[in-house]
């Protein structure tokens, strides 16, 4: 007679991921420093937003110092993507393509009126509305164009949430099912396999 063992109903801690129950507190603290102080950008720049996030990168406000990478070499190496200027119905499927493309976790921060809301152009009939309406965004950033001390702001209240953030909280509860992956069949009680 073959019995398989019961699963066993852990308690539901603070989720990192789908082995969090395996790391301790301290460690998920530390998961989130990193993640918080070495950020990959991908920007995303469509219009003149797009020349003040390049003059936030440069060495007057260098916002590298801020534990900010940039100039991913693309989206499947980028943590956090910028999008700046009027994003047009046209560039929207683009837009989620390679948000898509991004691995988790992923940020996003929506630099300027035009990514915000449409900006001056939100009455046009080729402006989508806000990027909110196509990718999940973490941070607004007002202005149009925004300063680049407005940029740095709102990378550290990007950062801010990082540190705040349980990635339980921010993805879905897996299933059993999920945790396990089917290629090791667990051994049979009483002896051989």
């Amino acid at each position: 007679m073959d019995v398989s063992p019961a699963p066993v109903d852990l308690p539901e801690p603070k989720r990192l991921g789908v082995l969090s129950r395996l790391a301790p507190e301290p460690m998920k603290v530390v998961l989130n420093w990193g993640r918080r102080y070495s950020l990959w950008v991908f920007n995303f720049g469509l219009a003149c937003c797009a020349i003040e996030f390049i003059a936030a990168s440069m060495a007057r406000h260098d916002f590298i110092r801020l534990g900010v990478i940039p100039f991913a070499p693309g989206p499947r190496q980028a943590d956090l993507m910028i999008v700046s200027g009027t994003v047009t119905d046209k560039m929207a499927p683009a837009v989620k393509r390679l948000y898509e493309q991004m691995p988790e976790p992923k940020y996003v921060i929506s630099f300027g009126a035009c990514s915000n809301c449409g900006g001056p152009y939100w009455d046009s009939y080729s402006v989508t509305k806000g990027v909110d309406q196509i990718i999940p965004v973490d941070v607004y950033v007002p202005g149009c164009p925004p300063r680049p001390e407005a940029l740095l702001q709102g990378i550290l209240k990007l950062q801010e949430k990082i540190a705040r953030e349980s990635l339980g909280e921010r993805y879905a509860t897996p299933s059993v099912t999920q945790l396990t992956s089917g290629l090791v069949t667990p051994p049979k009680p009483g002896g051989t396999a």
